[in-house]
């Protein structure tokens, strides 16, 4: 049997594979308090045949949110929705680690409590358009953190994973991806503060390293993971040298030793190879398990893994309408094609309704 499907240990944590889902947001949360639900708990279950399961984004605060009806990990509500998904996951023998999130910009007024702009490190609006219960809307100039306030969102970051603990979760993913706040301080094209969080690469990397401290002191290193993705320009990010930053920060985090590293590979879900930017050598520059993800199919994915080029693969849509996706990838076997129009929002219908092969 290939070494993709073959059992591995990733941090602290036995996986029957080394296969991951990605984490997929499918804006399902209920409505008025942003907890996971019976629904939600069925989704995963369904699953749980994966290597790993890395759940939905999740914010660690009101102010974190930037899009309806996605789950939080920052109330006991969440807390006790969140723990029916991981006691099904582990009823069916899987495993599951929540992605800690914080959008920063990439949100709106109306998805605020209260109405107030959303936070970032620089006031500088966001191209493109937000989504919001009544669709999609220009996005507002946010409002720059002050430098003291930043230690409570550090704060946020360490109380959630502590509540992911409690909800059951096997670790904690740190979404430093995409656009969202982790990726924004650390990108000179939307970082133009000039205190100690901004300016040098030691500096807009601070807040991420910061972050990242404070989740392994608080659940150890080898339950957590950083997703980044150097290469990609959604959420209008931009950075002037993105080869010395990310080469400083992923050295960074090996130095910390924590569970494993997840890249997206070019431009997410577009091209994989980007001028300027070479992920075969900022890859090489950590020490610990490497999950690769972007576009890849099962014979990109055996390859990688075969000749170690990554440790692990996260597949992200393929899982959406594939919910046994590790058995049809072992067999070869055809791949359901998902329904876009239900990717966002809805009920059972283009979320817990995919059959299994089997069915």
């Amino acid at each position: 049997m290939e070494k993709l499907f073959q059992p591995a240990k990733l941090g602290s944590t036995q996986l029957s594979s080394r296969v991951v889902m990605a984490p997929l947001t499918r804006s399902r949360a209920n409505h008025e308090s942003d907890a996971p639900t019976e629904m939600n708990a069925r989704y995963y279950a369904q699953r749980a045949s994966a290597g790993l399961i890395i759940s939905e984004a999740s914010q660690i605060s009101p102010q974190g949110k930037g899009y309806p009806w996605t789950p939080g990990i920052y109330s006991e509500e969440q807390v006790a929705g969140w723990k029916l998904v991981t006691d099904a996951i582990h009823e069916q023998g899987g495993k599951i680690f929540i992605q800690l999130w914080h959008v920063g910009r990439i949100s709106h007024p109306s998805l605020q409590k209260g109405g107030i702009l959303p936070v970032a490190p620089s006031a500088l609006k966001p191209a493109g358009l937000a989504f919001t219960e009544s669709g999609m809307v220009e996005f507002e100039t946010p409002r720059a953190l002050d430098t003291s306030e930043i230690p409570g969102i550090v704060e946020d970051y360490r109380k959630a994973a502590e509540n992911a603990m409690r909800a059951g979760f096997d670790g904690v993913e740190i979404h430093g991806a995409n656009g969202y706040l982790l990726d924004q301080f650390m990108r000179d094209g939307s970082n133009k503060r000039t205190d100690d969080y901004g300016g040098s690469i030691e500096n807009r990397s601070r807040l991420l390293l910061e972050v990242v401290d404070a989740i392994c002191a608080e659940i150890g290193a080898d339950k957590v993971g950083v997703r980044l993705s150097p290469a990609s320009s959604v959420n209008d990010m931009k950075d002037s040298d993105p080869m010395a930053l990310f080469s400083h920060v992923i050295e960074a985090l090996s130095k910390r030793r924590i569970a494993y590293l997840h890249m997206v590979e070019g431009v997410t879900r577009g091209p994989r190879e980007v001028e300027g930017i070479d992920i075969e050598k900022l890859r090489s520059r950590f020490e610990g398990a490497y999950i690769a993800n972007n576009c890849y199919d099962r014979d990109l994915a055996i390859s990688a893994v075969e000749s170690g080029r990554a440790d692990f693969v996260a597949f992200g849509r393929p899982f959406i309408s594939n919910p046994d996706l590790v058995e049809r990838l072992k067999r070869n076997a055809a791949l359901a094609v998902p329904d876009q129009s239900t990717f966002y929002g809805g009920g059972e219908a283009g979320y817990t309704d995919y059959p299994a092969l089997e069915d």
